[in-house]
């Protein structure tokens, strides 16, 4: 157990340094995980809300930057009563960075898309009973069979897997109940997914993207419309979908009980996420008063 942030690596610490912009994964950093189910309680905890205030009260852009969908992410800014002024609608960078958007409203500012049908049938010769997933905006998803209950948020719609992928889309899920993290991960490292990029979760789910498209990318698009740039950037993750969002930003802050790659890939690590690590880390620029 880790109590307090601690140096890790070269990230921005020294007293003349203070974060402008706040980027927080949510799934394993603002909420917790339910054990034995494979999906977080839609709950926050006081201290992780009060950190994220003082935060806001100081002057800071709070950003969520999420593998979710733009429905999945609307309920989390809701939870933390993200809601700036009249005319100052929040950023969020939605769909491991393909998707940027602002709320409320949602509105989509920004979308990469590309063509996954060559990636998804590679994936789905070696793992024909894989689930597959699209987002569609603003509703759910579009699968080729329904995926364990509370894995995706919003409405789902069975459709054939050509029908997923007979146009361009700005992320693809792969789901294989029956395969592991590390089955993935070499599955991925093997087939290469030429115009492709990826990223393996917790558990046998492999999400596609675009090409340079990272939670990194759509917070660099952030960051330039506001004005600012990575070195001005406080993030915080604990997944491999967060690996190049913490080398981007100008401090990069690991969870707790995120797998070693990713917290090498990190300046600090902070505690758990059952340990409100994301508060403690806060803390540290934002002390209660």
């Amino acid at each position: 157990m880790v109590s307090t942030s601690s140096t890790a690596g070269g990230g921005a610490t020294d007293g003349a340094w203070r974060p402008r912009l706040l980027a927080l994964d949510i799934d394993g950093t603002l909420l917790k995980w339910v054990e034995n189910v494979g999906t977080t309680a839609m709950q926050v905890s006081p201290a992780v809300y009060a950190a994220v205030h003082r935060a806001l009260d100081d002057g800071a852009y709070v950003v969520l930057a999420s593998g979710r969908s733009p429905y999945g992410m609307n309920r989390v800014a809701d939870l933390l009563d993200l809601h700036p002024g009249v005319g100052e609608p929040l950023w969020v960078v939605a769909s491991n960075g393909a998707v940027v958007f602002r709320y409320p409203p949602l509105e989509v500012v920004h979308e990469e898309t590309f063509d996954a049908a060559p990636a998804v049938a590679a994936i789905l010769e070696h793992r024909p009973h894989a689930l597959v997933a699209v987002e569609e905006r603003g509703v759910g998803y579009r699968v080729n069979r329904p995926f364990p209950d509370g894995e995706l948020q919003g409405e789902s719609t069975i459709a054939d897997v050509a029908d997923l992928v007979s146009v361009p889309v700005s992320r693809v899920i792969i789901r294989d109940p029956d395969a592991t993290a590390e089955d993935f991960v070499a599955l991925a490292q093997r087939l290469g997914l030429q115009g492709t990029d990826y990223v393996v979760g917790w558990t046998a789910w492999l999400d596609l993207a675009p090409v340079g498209v990272s939670k990194a990318s759509g917070l660099a698009y952030v960051t330039r419309e506001l004005g600012l740039d990575a070195s001005d950037v406080l993030a915080i993750g604990d997944g491999r979908n967060d690996l190049e969002m913490l080398r981007w930003a100008g401090r990069g802050v690991a969870m707790g009980q995120a797998i070693d790659e990713v917290k090498e890939a990190a300046d600090a690590v902070t505690g758990t996420v059952y340990d409100e690590g994301a508060a403690q880390e806060l803390d540290l620029w934002w002390p209660p008063m």
